[in-house]
């Protein structure tokens, strides 16, 4: 039977010189902050905030995004492995950044930021998950230009073979391109949002933004596992997979953070 699919095996490299090289996955993360500072730009004009104060938490979230995504990488899917390689922990161009592992660091980071800065914690993290749709959408295309965290077989006619990436145990088979299927979803919810949030004037009742974007960015992830290919040995034969189970809690404080918003929403 013949099965239609995308032939996919494009370098991760965009150019190299001697032993140094620019990888698309770093020119896609780069490019988040950039446009996440350029939106924000607008959002502190709209609403009289100094910029003096979005460079101090633009270091705030670069931070804690590197940090927290690398580590959560590190401990959430591959501890053993990294830490008898730990120089490699350090190497975070060449991929491995868990999405759940940057939303702790990022809120850890704000967290501390709001309390040096006097700033309502939900104030920003309201405007932050903004841009950090849109980052999550960049970061995915990293992933697809990386051929890595790709799906699990498939015959639909937009499955992607992934070249570069795939072991002889594999086999090269169509998958689910799943790193497009965040970035879409990720790229919906940030328009989503960005919507909402000149819709109310720039003034969104306190941790709704930040609830909506925990329950549809990790909703959307949660489905999503399904199709996707274990990440790590140990994941294969689990009901849910370590993606999963980490979603649940963050689309639990989402539901809780909108009930909060909405109940002072309504008592004001």
């Amino acid at each position: 039977m013949f099965i239609l699919s995308i032939i996919w095996n494009p370098s991760p490299e965009i150019f190299s010189l001697g032993n140094f090289a620019v990888r698309w996955y770093g020119l896609f993360f780069a490019l988040g902050f950039f446009f996440g500072y350029l939106i924000m730009l607008k959002f502190f004009a709209k609403e009289g905030v100094p910029v003096k104060l979005l460079d101090e938490l633009t270091t705030y979230m670069i931070v804690g995004t590197i940090v927290g995504a690398r580590l959560g990488h590190v401990f959430f899917y591959e501890p053993s492995w990294y830490l008898a390689h730990p120089i490699k922990i350090l190497q975070v161009w060449e991929g491995g950044l868990a999405s759940h592992g940057a939303a702790i660091g990022i809120i850890i980071s704000l967290l501390i930021f709001s309390y040096v800065r006097k700033k309502p914690f939900l104030w920003v993290m309201d405007r932050i998950v903004i841009v950090t749709a849109l980052a999550g959408f960049l970061i995915r295309m990293g992933n697809l230009m990386n051929s890595e965290i790709y799906g699990l077989p498939t015959n639909l006619p937009w499955g992607f073979e992934f070249i570069r990436s795939t072991t002889p145990s594999e086999g090269l088979v169509p998958r689910h391109p799943t790193q497009i299927y965040e970035g879409l979803s990720y790229l919906a919810i940030f328009f989503l949002l960005l919507w909402y949030y000149y819709r109310k004037e720039g003034k969104p009742a306190h941790g709704f933004l930040f609830g909506l974007f925990l329950i549809l960015v990790f909703g959307v992830r949660f489905f999503i596992e399904f199709v996707k290919e274990p990440q790590v040995g140990f994941e294969r034969g689990l009901t849910l997979n370590m993606g999963q189970m980490l979603s649940i809690p963050f689309v639990i404080a989402g539901i809780i953070l909108i009930y909060l918003a909405q109940k002072k929403k309504a008592g004001t």
